[in-house]
């Protein structure tokens, strides 16, 4: 079974929705024992980071996600998920995350012709092959939106980038851990394939 863990911010149906669509069996939960006995664990977020990070404590969910992580289970962030974990972000001040990943959370900084959020649809360029990829052709298009970009201290952890004024890490891949910033659950058949290969992983 496949937990998403829910701290009360987050696209929470649709992540559950696509797993259902891929015929995953997942359960939206923030009990430490159901995350704690699952075999995959999915982080989901929308929101500020700090008012994320503030509920992840409130219901006593920063443990289990550092347990899930330290289990070896295959764990999935998405979004917000990603950045949460780094060691801290710079959005509307500095806030500290959950200091798995090292490295920083900035904002993007570039031509004021661009949009800020980075909204819709953009290419995703593997840079190592992860097994979530696996049947993912290089160079697919994945549904973005977001104001912040992760900025891993170790570059080697990028699984893929995408290029919006500037290059940004758009997905990591560390041990168990995937994460991305685009939303494979609004990504129609590539997220979708995504989420079936997560949910395959072993």
């Amino acid at each position: 079974m496949i937990a998403i863990i829910d701290y009360g911010m987050g696209n929470l149906r649709s992540v559950s929705k696509a797993f259902e669509v891929v015929e995953h069996q997942a359960l939206v939960t923030r009990d430490a024992r159901v995350i704690g006995n699952a075999s995959h664990v999915v982080l989901p977020g929308v929101g500020a980071f700090g008012d994320c990070m503030a509920n992840l404590d409130r219901y006593g969910l920063i443990e289990p996600v550092r347990a899930t992580i330290q289990s070896g289970k295959p764990f999935l962030g998405i979004c917000l998920g990603l950045q949460l974990l780094f060691t801290e972000s710079e959005e509307f001040g500095t806030h500290k995350g959950l200091g798995i990943i090292p490295g920083r959370v900035r904002r993007f900084a570039i031509d004021p012709a661009l949009k800020v959020p980075h909204m819709g649809w953009n290419q995703v360029n593997v840079q190592r092959k992860c097994p979530l990829f696996e049947t993912i052709a290089d160079g697919s298009n994945w549904y973005f939106v977001h104001s912040y970009f992760v900025d891993p201290s170790d570059k080697q952890i990028a699984a893929t980038t995408t290029t919006y004024g500037i290059p940004f890490v758009s997905s990591i891949w560390k041990d168990n851990i995937v994460a991305c910033q685009f939303h494979p659950e609004k990504s129609q058949a590539v997220g979708l394939q995504l989420i079936k290969n997560f949910g395959a992983w072993k």
